[in-house]
């Protein structure tokens, strides 16, 4: 057994779809219940990172009540909630993750010891899922106090401070070696669709054939 959480961060403005994302539904489901059941699928609890108490509804709440910090601020604060040695951050507005991406990132994490592990496609690294070790809280803090903000920045300037590069994992390669795999059959390039505007949500049902609400 891995000692992981996993954390839904659903604390965005949603400034570009024009409502909140979180109650954006695919099918009958709520992109936050969606975004949870995939971390349960992966083996994890599953909390919720929201300034929202309405998020209860769906799940277990770390409260995030200091917004237009962005995401850090919401990372610092799950992290600081949990004893787990590592945690397992998604964003809400990515719906498109397969439970066995998560999966491979945690027993990478865990076997090597990484502080901070991501993965990329099509030779992008992607910000999220991100697999964090708990112990570089107080770094990630310092970043956040920092007034930096950036979570890829603040990754990248914690895992040199422990000694480390972040261990990026291509998300193509790993398909290849059968080690990953979506149960809806979608291509690793479809995966990080991030749900920004209503066209990626159209996007989103039309890669899941299923209507958008």
């Amino acid at each position: 057994m891995i000692d992981a959480a996993g954390f839904v961060l659903a604390g965005g403005s949603s400034t570009r779809m024009g409502r909140d994302k979180a109650m954006l539904r695919i099918g009958d489901v709520p992109l936050i219940e969606r975004s949870l059941a995939i971390l349960r699928e992966s083996g994890l609890s599953a909390a919720v990172v929201g300034e929202r108490p309405d998020l209860s509804a769906y799940g277990a709440v770390v409260f995030d009540e200091e917004t237009g910090r962005g995401p850090l601020q919401g990372v610092c604060r799950a992290l600081a909630s949990s004893g787990a040695v590592l945690a397992l951050f998604l964003s809400v507005d990515a719906p498109l993750l397969p439970p066995s991406l998560l999966e491979y990132l945690l027993r990478h994490a865990a076997t090597t010891g990484s502080a901070v592990t991501l993965s990329s496609v099509n030779g992008f690294v992607q910000t999220f899922p991100c697999v964090l070790r708990r112990e570089i809280l107080p770094a990630l803090d310092g970043e956040l106090r920092s007034g930096k903000g950036g979570c890829f920045a603040a990754f990248r300037s914690v895992a040199r401070a422990v000694g480390q590069a972040l261990s990026i994992l291509p998300v193509e390669l790993m398909a290849q070696a059968g080690h990953v795999c979506h149960p809806a059959g979608l291509p690793p390039a479809a995966w990080f669709l991030n749900v920004n505007t209503p066209g990626d949500l159209a996007a989103a049902g039309r890669w899941l054939k299923t209507p958008i609400a």
